[in-house]
């Protein structure tokens, strides 16, 4: 025996497809032009609290930083 949908079906179909149409309305959040960066500003990396844009002061620390990485300053020497 088949049953028809009641109310209660017709009103959650019609909500279904409410909210599935819904998406399709979503407006652009970002906006393209042509050879325009639109991302977040870029700041060199010496421009830190740290290094207050002393970039021979950031340079120094990188320095530093990778020979600390490098396996053969850590070897004894012959």
């Amino acid at each position: 025996m088949m049953r028809t949908p009641g109310r209660l079906g017709l009103v959650l179909g019609v909500l279904v497809c409410a909210v599935g149409l819904s998406a399709c309305g979503e407006k652009k959040v970002t906006s393209y032009e042509p050879g325009k960066y639109s991302g977040a500003p870029i700041a060199a990396p010496w421009d830190s609290p740290q290094f207050g844009g002393k970039k021979a002061e950031w340079e120094a620390a990188l320095q530093a930083r990778t020979q600390g990485q490098n396996e053969y300053s850590h070897q004894p020497a012959r």
